[in-house]
Order: C-alpha cells, then structure tokens, then sequence
C-alpha cells in the first residue's frame, strides 16, 4: 500500500479527495479484473469483481457528495499519482482460471490493506477533522472486512474450485 502524501498536512478536503481517490483506484482495478477474468457463469470470480467495482463506486459517490458538500468546486489537490495500491487489489492477482473464493480473498486482501492504511494514517493526523474521517472509513473497512469474511462462508460447495482452462496464466 502507498501513498505519497504528508499526513500531518492534509487539510480536510485533501482528506476527503484522497478517501474519494482510494475509492475510485480500486473501483477501477475491480472492473479491469473482471474484464480480464470475463464472466463465464453466476457468482464466477468475475462476478465477485463486478459486485466489489459497484461497492467501491457506491462508497466513492458517497465520499463525493460529502466533498461537495462541503467544498463545493473547490480544486482538488491530491490525485491517483498520489496513491497506488490503498485499498486496490494487486495488480498480479488475477488469474483466468480462478475460483470465486479465490476472487473474495483478493478482495478481503484489499479491505484489510484499507483499514491497516487509515489505522496507520491516524498516527500522523492531528487535525480533529480528519482524525474523525479516518476514524469512520477504518471503522467502515472493519465492517467491509466482515461482510467479505460473511460472503466467503456462504459460498456454495465448489466455489473454491478453480476453473479447469488449458491456460491458467496470470495476466501479466
């Protein structure tokens, strides 16, 4: 997980486009994932994808709507070129061949890289602002993390199953 950014100078807006941005980055990274893997059959790994891309991008319009809100127009100041990697799954981990249980690791993966980037932000905030921000996105990604963990244990016999393909290269 990376970002390029000093923590103790965020403003309050900075906070709020660097939370919409984690959102936006992993939303993206979800959707190229499930386009690679290509979606073959219902709660296929393509799907998990899919239905994290759409988590992610309800969070993000949520964040934005407070950031406009509250800042209007403003300009953003931080960008994706400050981040890489907060709460999107890695790059490497898709495989065409993989199982939908494999797909909800990636994802608990993820939201676990979230919670531990805002608990370990929190220890270079001082601002009351942004400290109660990231206060409130760790606490979400500790209910992210459980609803992930839920979903691994309600998956059907055979989700953890691999696809059987004459080529189960990564996309690299």
């Amino acid at each position: 997980m990376y970002a390029r950014l000093d923590f103790a100078t965020l403003s309050p807006m900075d906070a709020l486009d660097l939370a919409v941005l984690i959102e936006v980055e992993a939303c993206n990274r979800y959707r190229k994932f499930a386009a690679l893997i290509g979606h073959r059959f219902a709660g296929d790994a393509a799907s998990v994808f899919a239905s994290m891309a759409e988590n992610e991008a309800k969070h993000g319009k949520e964040l934005q709507e407070r950031r406009q809100a509250r800042f209007g127009d403003a300009p953003a100041r931080v960008s994706l070129d400050d981040l890489f990697d907060v709460e999107a799954p890695e790059e490497g981990a898709p495989r065409r061949n993989m199982s939908a249980r494999q797909a909800f690791e990636i994802a608990l993966s993820s939201e676990q890289k979230a919670f531990d980037f805002y608990d370990q932000a929190l220890g270079h905030v001082t601002d009351p602002d942004i400290r109660a921000l990231f206060t409130e996105l760790r606490d979400e990604e500790t209910q992210h993390v459980r609803m992930v963990r839920e979903a691994i244990a309600a998956l059907p016999p055979g989700a953890d199953e691999e696809l059987d393909l004459d080529d189960d290269s990564p996309f690299l």
